[in-house]
């Protein structure tokens, strides 16, 4: 039975540009051959980040993003 592998980044920071896309970017470079799905990331909306807790819970990665990224990543 071949094993499948999907991978899914999250971070805070902002999706491109952000460390995350770095990980996403080796990821993808290195371990090609065994990935089933790109890799997608989830990050911070491209704004600048407030210095307020509302503020910032309005652009941080949330519960729901997260899952909509990993069933479209699970659905590839």
């Amino acid at each position: 039975m071949r094993k499948t592998s999907r991978v899914l980044v999250v971070h805070e920071d902002k999706v491109h540009g952000g460390f995350g896309g770095e990980i996403a970017a080796r990821i993808g470079s290195e371990l090609f051959e065994h990935l089933d799905a790109p890799v997608d990331r989830v990050g911070s909306t491209f704004t600048p980040v407030g210095f307020n807790r509302i503020l910032e819970r309005a652009i941080l990665p949330d519960t729901a993003r997260v899952l909509a990224a990993a069933k479209k990543t699970l659905a590839y």
